[in-house]
C-alpha cells in the first residue's frame, strides 16, 4: 500500500504522524511511504532522516494525498485537507468528531474511510492510541496551570508547591483517567495539595494506591465539587467519554464560587470541553478570562513538546499503520475488533454511535457502510 504523511497544518502543531522507524517498518513490509518535505522538522526529523529509511520525499500536501491511499496524520484534518480526500483514501488520525459537526459533514462528503485514534480500543476496552497523548497532556496541564497562576500571566500569584511557612496551592483534578492521573503525579511532585475526583469508586481505590495516599481521592458528585471550588487555585478538567462529547462538570454560575484569578485548564476541550465557559485556544494565545477566572483551553497541548509527543504517539500507532497497510482496512478491522471501533466514518456515513448522537446524524454499522455482505 502507498502511505502518505503530510505536514500538520493546525495552528501551533509541530508533531508528525510517522517517525523514520515507522517508515522503515512499512518499507520492510513492502509498502511505499510518501512524506511531505519538511513534515518532520517540528519534531527534529529531517527529510534526509526519512529518505535514509526508504521514504520518498514529495514537495507538498497535494502530492502526498495524490500518491497515497492511506493518509496518516496527527490532528483532525483542516478544511484544505478535507478537500483533498477522496473515496479511495483511508484517513488515520485523531478526529474528535463529537465536538465538530462541520468536520463530520465534510468527511462524510469526501467518501473517505476515516479511522479515529481516540476510539480504537484494546482487548480490555482501553484506548491505546489516546493514552500516550493523554499522558503528555496530563503532565502539561499541571505545568501550564502552575505557570498561569503566576501574576504576570494573569494568575493569583501563587506558587503551586508553596514554601516552608506558606501553604501550597490547592489543585482539583476532575477525572481520574490517564490524563487525571498524570496531572496529579506532576502536581504532587510540585508539592501541591491535590484532590482527584471521579465517579468510579474502583478507579479511586486504584489511584489512592498509585499516589500512596498523598492525594485526596473524592467522589465526583456535583455538590462535592461545588463545595470544594472556593478553596481551589487550579482546576484541571480531564473528563472523557469514549468518542462522545465531554460532559460539563463546572458551570458558569459556579465560577463565582472560585477565587479571583484562579485557573481552569480544560484538557477535554478536543471533545467539546468539560467547563461551560470553555472555548478552544492555541499555544500562541492560550488563555482568556471569564468572570475573573483564567481559562487555558489549548486543543493540542501535546503539540508543545513535539519531540516527546511524536515518538510517544508513533510508538503506539505504528503497529496499526503497518497492519492496515498490509491487510487493507477490511482485513485489518476483521482481524482486530478494537480497530473496527476506530472507524467513525465510511462510505459517506457515520459509523460510530456516540459521534452520531453528538452531531445529530443517523448511524450505520461499519460493515454496512463498507458494503460488506452479512
Amino acid at each position: 500500500m502507498k502511505v502518505g504523511v503530510p505536514t500538520e497544518v493546525k495552528s501551533d502543531e509541530y508533531r508528525v504522524a510517522l517517525t523514520p522507524a515507522g517508515v522503515r517498518e512499512l518499507v520492510d513490509a513492502g509498502h511505499e511511504v510518501f512524506v511531505q518535505s519538511g513534515a518532520g522538522l517540528g519534531s527534529g526529523i529531517t527529510d534526509e532522516d526519512y529518505g535514509a529509511q526508504g521514504a520518498a520525499i514529495v514537495p507538498d500536501a497535494d502530492a502526498a494525498f495524490e500518491e497515497a491511499t492511506l493518509i496518516v496524520k496527527v490532528k483532525e484534518p483542516q478544511p484544505e485537507e478535507v478537500a483533498r480526500l477522496e473515496p479511495r483514501h483511508t484517513l488515520f488520525t485523531y478526529l474528535h468528531l463529537a465536538a465538530d459537526a462541520s468536520l463530520t459533514q465534510g468527511l462524510m462528503e469526501s467518501g473517505a474511510t476515516c479511522i479515529a485514534y481516540e476510539t480504537v480500543e484494546d482487548t480490555r476496552g482501553r484506548l491505546p492510541l489516546l493514552a500516550p497523548m493523554s499522558e503528555v497532556a496530563g503532565k502539561i496541564a499541571t505545568q501550564a496551570g502552575a505557570f498561569m497562576l503566576e501574576k504576570p500571566l494573569g494568575g493569583r500569584g501563587i506558587l503551586l508547591g508553596g514554601v516552608p511557612g506558606v501553604a501550597a496551592a490547592n489543585v482539583m483534578i476532575v477525572g481520574g483517567g490517564v490524563v487525571g492521573m498524570n496531572a496529579a503525579f506532576i502536581a504532587l511532585g510540585m508539592e501541591a495539595t491535590v484532590f482527584v475526583y471521579d465517579r468510579n469508586l474502583d478507579r479511586l481505590r486504584e489511584l489512592d494506591i498509585a499516589f500512596n495516599g498523598r492525594a485526596d481521592t473524592c467522589f465526583a458528585s456535583t455538590l462535592e465539587i461545588e463545595q470544594r471550588l472556593p478553596y481551589m487555585d487550579l482546576v484541571i478538567g480531564a473528563v472523557l467519554v469514549h468518542g462522545a462529547r465531554a460532559p460539563r462538570v463546572i458551570t458558569r454560575a459556579q465560577l463565582s464560587l472560585m477565587k479571583r484569578h484562579a485557573v481552569l485548564v480544560d484538557v477535554s476541550i478536543d471533545q467539546g470541553g468539560c467547563f461551560e465557559t470553555s472555548r478552544p485556544t492555541t499555544h500562541s494565545n492560550p488563555t482568556y478570562e471569564v468572570d475573573g477566572i483564567t481559562h487555558y483551553c489549548v486543543t493540542n497541548m501535546p503539540g508543545a513538546v513535539p519531540i516527546t509527543s511524536t515518538y510517544a504517539l508513533t510508538n503506539a500507532t505504528m503497529p496499526y499503520v503497518v497492519h492496515i497497510a498490509t491487510a487493507g482496512v477490511q482485513g485489518a478491522i476483521s482481524a482486530n475488533p478494537g480497530l473496527k471501533l476506530g472507524v467513525n466514518i465510511a462510505g459517506g456515513q457515520v459509523t460510530y454511535p456516540p459521534v452520531a448522537d453528538a452531531v445529530g446524524l443517523s448511524c450505520v454499522s461499519v460493515d454496512e457502510a463498507l458494503g460488506v455482505a452479512a
